[in-house]
């Protein structure tokens, strides 16, 4: 298993970082919320888990070790893959998470694109002993804990790490914010990778 890579970062893409380790560049499968904290050309670790298929190798990236472990115990469930488990901790951070199981939020899962109501009841029964108690640090720090604008500082950061100037990210951020107000207004977390892949494509259309 590759428990982490650490080097200068090559290259940076809306879901990928490339990461030169030893002269060999690592794609290495990021949420919107790590990618926000890399920057090409800047030193950078991240805890990875290796997923192993009968036609590929895919190497996910965490900011830290918590969130490697939660991404692992995640897939634990029936019916949750690496995709799924990513997109959980793209919505909520590990202790967003765990709150979450911890008090049956079923709201918070459904949340989390491709989870259902009967998916988050079953995966509420399912991970109830397995993700243990919040641990106190990073608690709403994404996802539905966070403050309503908080989607706008990780998206901004998102951006601005992939290489697009402030006063473009600027605009992509404002031209996406009914999107970000309307889940709001539902109850929902703002789904940053949805709003990231929409920001990219009015990006594009601008150029």
């Amino acid at each position: 298993m590759i428990a982490f890579v650490s080097g200068p970062v090559a290259a940076l893409a809306p879901t990928t970082a490339v990461i030169e380790v030893g002269g060999i560049g690592m794609a290495v499968q990021c949420t919107p919320h790590t990618l926000a904290g890399l920057r090409v050309g800047k030193e950078a670790r991240l805890a990875t888990s290796l997923v192993v298929r009968e036609d590929s190798l895919t190497l996910y990236g965490f900011a830290d070790d918590d969130e490697r472990q939660v991404f692992e115990l995640l897939q634990t469930a029936s019916g949750v893959g690496p995709r799924l488990a990513q997109a959980m901790l793209a919505t909520h951070s590990p202790d967003a998470l765990r709150l979450a199981v911890s008090t049956g939020d079923e709201k918070a899962l459904t949340a989390v694109s491709g989870i259902g109501k009967k998916g988050a009841q079953k995966l509420l029964l399912e991970l109830k002993d397995r993700l243990g108690e919040p641990v106190g640090a990073h608690i709403g720090q994404q996802g539905a804990g966070a403050p309503a604008s908080g989607w706008r500082d990780q998206l901004q950061a998102a951006l601005i790490g992939l290489g697009y100037a402030s006063r473009e990210a600027d605009e992509a951020v404002n031209a996406v914010a009914p999107q970000a107000e309307a889940a709001v207004a539902e109850g929902a977390a703002p789904p940053v990778p949805q709003l990231l892949r929409a920001a990219l494509q009015t990006l594009n259309r601008a150029r």
